[in-house]
Formats: C-alpha cells, structure tokens, sequence
C-alpha cells in the first residue's frame, strides 16, 4: 500500500516526522514524499505542483501535515481543499475524545466549569460544498460568495454519518443547520438528514449551530455523532477541541470512494515553528485512523492507549502542560508500543 506524506510548512515538518515514526514501526507502507504550501511556492512557483498531485494520484492514502496561506495572493488556492475536491473526498471525520481523562485534560484545558470524565464526539463534516467551494466576487461597493448545497452532497454526507454512527455503535445522530434563516440550502440538507434517518434505527434530531455552539461549552455529551455542513463542521470542530486541551489533539481523515487523507486539524503554526515544541499527538492520532480506515483496528486502539499512557503521565508538549520537546513526545509513543507488542 502506498501513502503520500506531504509535511507542509511550519509545524508540519515536525510533527508528520513522528507520525512516519509510528506509521514504520506498526506497518508496511511504501512511502512516497511529495511537497506543497508557501515554501513550495517560494521554491518552485506552485503551492501545489503538478508533480505532488501526480503522487498523490498514485497512492492509496495521503497523509497531510500543514500548510501556511497567503493571503495577499489573490490567486492563492489552498492545497488542502484542492485535494479534497481533486479526489472527491467529501467526508471529513473529527473525532473530539479526551480518552476518559476529563480532570487531566480539563486542568490543561483551563475550564473549570465543567465536571465531564468523557467526552467522545465526533463530528462529521460535509467536505466539498458550502462557501469553501471558492465562488467569490467583487465590484466596487460589493463582495459575493456562492453557498452551494446540492442534494448528492447532502445525501451522501448524510449518509455516511449514519453509516458511521451504525458501524461503530453510535446511539445518536444530529444534524446542526440554520435553517431557519438559510431556509432554502440548510432547509434542503435537514429535509434529506430526516428522509435517510428513517433507514436507520439510530436516533436522529437536530440543533441550530449558535445554539450548538453554546451546547458544547454547556453540556457537550448531548452529542454523539454531528453531521453538518462545511463551514459549520469547521468552526465547531475547533470550537469542540477545547473541551480537550487543543488543536494538538484533533486529528482528521477526509475520506472518498476512492482514497482517503489523513491530517491533524491545526495549522502550521508558524510562531512556534522550528521551536521543537509542536504537539505531534494529533498527527500520530491520524495514523491511528489510518489502521481504522485500513480495518486493523488492534493497531489503532494500541497507538490511542499509547496517547493516553502520555496524557496520563505528563508525557507531553508545553501546550498540554508538559516540558517534551516534539520528538521526546513522538519516542514515548514508540517507547509504550514497543512495550505492548
């Protein structure tokens, strides 16, 4: 099986390094190194060449670290949502799980307010419509963007969720909209999320996403699976990590019929880069839903024990209130598999 590691920029070329680490000791993949993002541009002219999209072609799996945008560039298009629409990958799966660890993550976390032990959500975002498809324009007085929500994108992403609730004993999926002002996009992919919910025998309901928004600081547990848009999926997820201690600990998979990619939910973090100090945990977490979505599913509970085992001894990067360096966390990871195996 063959995987295209794309570090990125910044932080991305410290932490997907661990990530290989753990990937090599449990697996046998051929690696394929391809390059995308600022550097890349400033390097060869493209911020993503035609040559790392050609790898990419060829490999079964993609494994993405991050990239830096340029905003001043109008002609600017991001890497990570190219390969998304490129492949179709029209999934995107964001697990929010503190391991069961809820007064250790929630002192790093700074809340007080709440008393959770465990929080296991995962949110499941439609990946290639809403605004992010890029339909921008402007006059002088005046600045438009296209929302697009088709039908096949609302069922398919509908779908999934409750696949996905059904294959790993889920109990609830919740649709999060504003269809109440978005009557006729968001109103279109409610009405689908209840028409499939029927086919299921999993309970369906659904929120409003500023009522969502306050629900995950208030009381997350009321949800299970989330199925939502592209912009709203984004901004809840990120909301969502810090009921866990950070973007540190969020991996993604942005699945298709075809080819899946794998990255951490952060960015580049160019202020910290070069530091040493990265969190490499949801980039070695990623790897663990490689091994999901490769059906060896031994190996990615063993590298989510393996986190754990850090957490729960202080075992981490400044961020999660630890003093490791990025590759001292990465070889404690190695270090508690080697152990298991």
């Amino acid at each position: 099986m063959k995987i295209c590691v794309i570090e990125g920029d910044g932080i991305g070329k410290e932490v997907i390094p661990e990530a290989l680490k753990v990937l090599n000791l449990l697996g046998n993949f051929e690696i394929i190194k391809a390059e995308a993002g600022l550097e890349c541009y400033k390097k060869y002219g493209y911020y993503l060449p035609k040559e790392t999209i050609e790898k990419a072609k060829e490999a079964d799996i993609i494994l993405f670290g991050a990239v830096t945008s340029n905003p001043k560039d109008k002609n600017y298009k991001s890497p990570i949502i190219t390969l998304r629409k490129l492949f179709d990958l029209y999934a995107n799966v964001r697990p929010i799980n503190n391991f069961g660890l809820g007064e250790i993550v929630g002192k790093i976390a700074g809340y007080k307010f709440l008393d959770i032990k465990s929080i296991d959500i995962v949110i499941i975002r439609e990946n290639t419509e809403d605004l992010y498809v890029g339909r921008e324009k402007e006059n002088a007085d005046k600045a438009v963007a296209e929302r697009i929500i088709t039908k096949k994108g609302a069922e398919r992403i509908v779908r999934f969720a409750f696949e996905y609730a059904k294959d790993n004993n889920r109990k609830k999926v919740s649709c999060i909209h504003k269809a109440n002002v978005l009557k006729i996009t968001d109103g279109l992919f409610l009405e689908t999320f209840y028409k499939i919910s029927k086919n299921y025998n999993i309970e369906a309901n659904d929120y409003l996403v500023d009522a969502t928004a306050m629900h995950l600081i208030k009381n997350p547990n009321i949800f299970d699976v989330i199925v939502t848009t592209n912009m709203f999926g984004d901004i809840l997820s990120d909301e969502a990590s810090a009921l866990i201690g950070g973007l540190g600990l969020v991996p993604s998979a942005n699945i298709g019929e075809n080819k899946a990619l794998f990255e951490p939910v952060h960015g580049s973090a160019p202020d910290i880069a070069g530091k040493g100090i990265a969190n490499p945990m949801a980039a070695i977490l990623c790897v663990s839903m490689i091994f999901d979505y490769i059906n060896e599913n031994k190996k990615a509970n063993l590298i989510r024990e393996a986190i754990k085992y850090c957490l729960i001894n202080g075992k981490t990067t400044p961020d999660l209130g630890g003093n490791l360096k990025t590759k001292e966390v990465g070889d404690e990871v190695i270090k508690y598999i080697k152990e298991m195996i």
